[in-house]
């Protein structure tokens, strides 16, 4: 297979005028050039001001939302949603056909991947009650393939992407039917490094695409007909130059069900407060620094997550059909209900790193007591469907239901 994860420059803005390419490119420049001090301060901005930042960013997007009078785990169709997860839909497939050639076919996003690696997802005894739903029913370990990766929809120097990543938790051996048949055993989740979705919902996904076919996605933030600048700031206030995939916290930023009438978010925690050191800054470091870190810490030992569940208990502060808006922890806390567990072991041979093309990730690879909710997810369950078979298609890999007893040599 092509080895198409190999890290490139991005393209430069196509947006069919002088003026606003300038203007995507010289904001990307400065966002790169930030990207290099950026460690040098972000503790301490992170420890002063980044929550309580948040928190007023949220409460001005509040402010301009109107109460859809809508209960817990309550969900409500938008006009026209399909047709803006078809539009999601042709923005990626032609944005993934300028960028990959068959057989060296990526995925549309969440695209670089830093590593695939074995884990163990084992439940807890003693979760309160009405937590103790479909795979926290009871304590149990699972297998699980876990796949870090970089934001996409580009391959680039780690240094130079825009500081997000995300995690791909797929567990295997679970029993009970799932909501999609193309896997019968497995139960995938997701996460990114910032508590809120880059986007509030399919439309404004749609939007979002859009000026990404054109690199020059800064013009979906900001403009003069439907700006997102709220939206903007909340995510740049979690962005940041990583240190490691092990290194940050991950969170769902989409709800699911908690059984029949219950809603909740889900988030990974590392359990260290390691932090990597970043070579050469302000320098440049590596290209593949963020992968060069987890290959040195599963060489040391293993590395362990907590994997925090947050009840819904407010319809319209922690709503199902808008991603953009952070749930306040004041009310309802994280609980720690399972830990994810990456022991000891060296993951990235060619062959293992090609096995991450194999696999398809979807959050409707699950099962009716967890199903995804909100607007985001139910365009998420074609999009990623149909992607997935353009990409396995155009490689002509077939798709691939693991069993956890893979072995690469």
């Amino acid at each position: 297979m092509t080895n198409s994860n190999v890290s490139r420059p991005a393209p430069r803005a196509n947006t069919g005028s002088v003026l606003r390419n300038v203007i995507s490119d010289s904001g990307m420049a400065l966002l790169r050039l930030e990207r290099r001090f950026d460690p040098f301060v972000r503790p301490a901005f992170d420890a002063l001001l980044r929550d309580p930042l948040a928190r007023f960013t949220t409460a001005l997007i509040n402010s301009k939302r109107k109460d859809e009078g809508l209960g817990i785990a309550e969900e409500r169709l938008m006009p026209d949603e399909e047709s803006f997860t078809d539009s999601i839909v042709q923005s990626f497939t032609r944005q993934m056909s300028d960028l990959w050639k068959p057989g060296g076919f990526e995925r549309g996003g969440n695209t670089k991947t830093q590593g695939i690696v074995r884990g163990e997802f084992i439940v807890h005894d003693g979760i309160p009650e009405p937590m103790r739903r479909g795979i926290y029913a009871q304590p149990q370990t699972f297998r699980a393939w876990v796949r870090f990766s970089g934001p996409g929809p580009y391959i680039t120097p780690d240094i130079d992407d825009v500081g997000f990543m995300s995690i791909s938790i797929k567990l295997m051996g679970v029993p009970g039917p799932k909501l999609m048949d193309d896997e019968q055993h497995t139960l995938d989740m997701f996460g990114v490094s910032t508590p809120t979705f880059v986007t509030p919902d399919a439309r404004a996904n749609a939007a979002l695409q859009i000026e990404s076919v054109k690199n020059a996605q800064i013009f979906y933030f900001v403009n003069l007909h439907d700006s997102h600048v709220l939206d903007l700031v909340m995510q740049s206030l979690f962005i940041k130059t990583q240190s490691s995939p092990f290194e940050a916290p991950y969170f769902s930023c989409v709800p699911y069900l908690m059984g029949e009438g219950q809603a909740m978010q889900y988030s990974v925690w590392p359990r260290s407060t390691k932090r990597t050191p970043i070579p050469r800054l302000p320098l440049r470091p590596p290209d593949d620094y963020l992968r060069q870190a987890m290959v040195a810490s599963l060489a040391e030992g293993d590395v362990e997550f907590d994997i925090r569940l947050q009840m819904q208990t407010h319809p319209h502060l922690m709503p199902i059909e808008n991603a953009g808006v952070l749930w306040p922890e004041k009310l309802s806390p994280r609980v720690t209900v399972a830990t994810l567990r990456l022991p000891r072991q060296t993951f990235d041979s060619p062959l293992q790193m090609d096995f991450a093309k194999r696999l398809s990730y979807n959050p409707w690879h699950t099962i009716a007591e967890h199903r995804p909710l909100g607007n985001q997810s139910r365009a998420r369950k074609r999009m990623y469907w149909e992607l997935s078979k353009l990409r396995h298609s155009m490689n002509a890999v077939p798709h691939y239901e693991p069993t956890g007893d893979e072995v690469f040599e």
